[in-house]
């Protein structure tokens, strides 16, 4: 039987997908970073960018939050949610133009010129939003006053050529994190309408932000570490802090128990999909962790080892339906368990009864 070996490396580039494939989110205008160009004259080679990305992954770098919390659609909401963000003017904003507004007077005056733009738009529909709510979170333990810096970086850089925002950092969390409430309309007259591959965009330059000033950062899919279920929702989370069971988990568990009590499993092709996505991640890193291997360097080596236990630490796939039939079967047996031990100290009981008897 002969052993299956991966490919040498003059094959990597022609019969691997691009490196892009581990890392990036997919989308439908895919986007080429510097990590994701190959080296003209030897185009099956690791660069030191795609280098470095990997070290950072298999190396567990903090992973940035860049979320859409929601928009504003009127002037109430605006004004509701700039007081949030301040605490009722208690916290310092800032905005486009690097002023600061301290107080309700402050906060008062940008809302109203925001407002006036909003009326004097005779294109906007009267369900737009105002503004698109941004919030960019680190982990607890990073240093807030590098988070704020990044933040402001971040924001320049992203908005501040053809929209007003607003920013504020809070650190009443353990997690310091900055609100940015960017006004929707442009300079230019085209509204802000973000896409799934402009938060990954986003969310790149955030963490190269925050690695210009000394903080480990990345920003990678959740598939490039071997997850494949979505975050809940916060209006979920929020339920279930309440001890309310949301809809979404009656109606998953309920649908579990059917397939369960009937024996009878429904074909999802997507789980099929993104198992072999997986696999091909995966055969991925450690097909660049051969590559590694053959250059002999001790670096290299160094290297290679960390990708192969990065590979083999990933979690199990498992989409959320196979962890509520996991749930389930545990539940089955704890409560088998229970009713054999509640049996066996019946029968306990009745040999000591006949024993006391004679």
């Amino acid at each position: 039987m002969s052993r299956r070996h991966s490919p040498r490396p003059t094959d990597l580039a022609s019969e691997l997908p691009p490196i892009s494939y581990v890392w990036e989110t997919p989308n439908r205008r895919p986007r080429r970073a510097e990590w994701d160009i190959p080296d003209p004259a030897a185009p099956s080679r690791l660069t030191p960018a795609m280098r470095t990305k990997l070290e950072r992954i298999v190396r567990r770098a903090p992973e940035v939050m860049v979320k859409i919390t929601g928009r504003t659609k009127g002037v109430a909401h605006l004004k509701s949610h700039l007081s949030y963000i301040t605490r009722n003017g208690e916290l310092e904003a800032e905005t486009e133009q690097g002023a600061t507004l301290a107080g309700r007077s402050g906060l008062k005056d940008l809302q109203q010129r925001w407002e006036d733009d909003a009326s004097l738009d005779d294109k906007r529909r009267r369900d737009a939003s105002l503004s698109v709510n941004i919030i960019l979170s680190m982990p607890a333990g990073t240093d807030a006053v590098a988070v704020k810096d990044s933040a402001r970086a971040f924001s320049i850089e992203t908005f501040g050529y053809n929209h007003d925002y607003v920013f504020v950092q809070h650190l009443d969390d353990k997690h310091p994190h900055v609100h940015l409430t960017v006004r929707s309309l442009g300079h230019d007259g085209k509204r802000l309408n973000p896409r799934k591959a402009d938060l990954q965009a986003w969310r790149e330059r955030f963490a190269g932000e925050l690695r210009l000033r000394g903080i480990a950062a990345e920003a990678t899919p959740r598939r490039t570490r071997g997850r494949v279920r979505k975050a809940d929702r916060g209006a979920v989370l929020a339920l279930r802090k309440r001890k309310i069971t949301p809809e979404v988990d009656r109606l998953a568990r309920e649908e579990v128990v059917r397939e369960v009590r009937n024996d009878k499993t429904t074909k999802r092709p997507w789980e099929a999909r993104i198992r072999s996505r997986q696999d091909a991640i995966r055969q991925r890193y450690l097909d660049y962790a051969a590559e590694l291997q053959r250059s002999g360097t001790a670096r290299d080596g160094v290297l290679a080892r960390q990708i192969r236990q990065f590979v083999k630490d990933m979690p199990a796939v498992e989409t959320r339906r196979h962890v509520l039939k996991r749930e389930l079967s545990k539940l089955a047996d704890n409560r088998r368990h229970d009713a054999e031990q509640g049996v066996n100290a019946d029968q306990r009981s009745d040999t000591r009864g006949d024993e006391r008897s004679k």
